[in-house]
């Protein structure tokens, strides 16, 4: 699979941060159609002594997987989607994936790929109760959503949401979903890493610290529980690496932390379609060896290397090290010439993950944001107005 380079991509997408890409999948079972490729960015979580102790306390206080799976296994549905043929001449489309039932009432938290573009959706309870079901509000900068089944007297069991934040590296976790279509399937394993970025290749948003595992989820595992050994639901699994194309699970999957979901869902019970702030830059986190080659005047902030055009940012007069992303796909080296933004609202940003963290966490669209630059050793204060992500 040939991703382009993060240069290039960010263009569109604006803020990914340098990394490492790999090819991953997203985890439902579609049978119309090909998996879309998406990529990532690593970024690895700091541990402690203290951290250990505090592990040894949790594990010591962990539910029985088969207890967790009885208590749980109610509150995971399967999403069966139906895209209706759109000629003659294309069959219809349909793909499966798993959700978690998050109010009395049949409210059901997904991955938005789940439901994207389905005509009909249908939902499968434990108990074997199909029914249909109507989407409610969409994350897609996220890879959420929630859909609403049409349940009338039926007595749900609703999954109890965790705190994400409260995760360490090393914590034991289960799934429950629908790989293949099995229902019902559980899983274990434990939190290989936190804080993983990945954004699709074609530009998306990215989504920021999100869950890696090891814990087995494949095709139809989309939109599933993460569970904590306590039973509770820490993240939506939502994708994993595909380095060989077969799409199946190689042991590192990627959940959308459910502190992202809270903060989302709202909004989305309101049946919005959350948008979210975007900048439009392209860059590189300036490190010293970065500050040595190109003679910069600081050693930490986020090097402006592409400013979009017709952009937040250009409308704002970010200058970025190259004119063009032809430019830039030209050029075997980072171009000198960029604007360094070593502030945003007077807090310092050190790199372009924390950049792009607190846009994410602080603003929204029509917000502004006062961004400190340096500019051939002139200190600057620009203020943009952010935009929503573009399509």
């Amino acid at each position: 699979m040939h991703l382009r380079s993060i240069l290039a991509a960010a263009v569109i997408s604006a803020l990914l941060g340098a990394g490492a890409a790999i090819a991953v999948i997203q985890l439902w079972s579609d049978d119309g159609g090909e998996p879309q490729p998406v990529a990532a960015n690593s970024v690895s979580a700091p541990s402690s002594d203290s951290d250990s102790s505090e592990q040894v306390s949790l594990s010591s206080s962990c539910l029985p997987a088969s207890e967790v799976y009885e208590q749980l296994r109610p509150a995971v549905v399967e999403i069966t989607s139906t895209v209706s043929a759109r000629s003659p001449f294309e069959p219809s489309a349909e793909g499966s994936g798993s959700g978690i039932i998050i109010d009395e009432q049949g409210l059901i938290l997904t991955n938005y790929h789940v439901i994207a573009d389905a005509d009909n959706l249908e939902v499968k309870f434990a108990d074997g109760t199909t029914v249909s079901a109507q989407v409610v509000g969409r994350d897609p900068g996220s890879e959420l959503a929630v859909i609403q089944a049409n349940v009338s007297d039926q007595e749900l069991t609703v999954a109890p949401l965790g705190d994400s934040d409260a995760v360490q590296v090393g914590d034991p976790v289960l799934a429950i979903g629908s790989p293949f279509n099995l229902e019902g399937t559980l899983t274990q394993g434990i939190v290989s890493a936190l804080g993983r970025t990945y954004a699709q290749e074609d530009g998306t948003r990215p989504i920021r610290n999100m869950i890696q595992t090891d814990a087995a989820v494949n095709p139809g595992n989309s939109g599933g529980p993460l569970l904590d050994c306590q039973g509770e639901v820490i993240g939506i699994n939502t994708l994993l690496e595909n380095p060989t194309g077969d799409r199946v699970n190689v042991g590192v999957a990627f959940a959308v932390p459910i502190n992202t979901a809270k903060r989302f869902l709202p909004d989305m019970l309101a049946g919005e379609t959350v948008s979210h702030p975007w900048l439009g830059i392209a860059g590189q986190e300036v490190t010293p060896a970065l500050a040595e080659d190109l003679d910069l005047p600081v050693d930490a902030g986020v090097y402006v290397t592409l400013v979009a055009a017709d952009s937040p940012a250009e409308r704002a007069g970010l200058q970025g090290a190259f004119a063009s992303e032809a430019e830039a796909n030209r050029s075997s080296s980072l171009a000198s010439g960029g604007d360094i933004i070593v502030a945003a609202d007077d807090q310092t940003v050190a790199s372009v993950e924390e950049l792009a963290g607190y846009l994410d966490t602080q603003k929204r669209p029509g917000d502004t944001v006062a961004l400190q630059v340096l500019r051939s050793g002139q200190e600057l204060s620009l203020e943009v107005t952010l935009a929503e992500w573009p399509d």
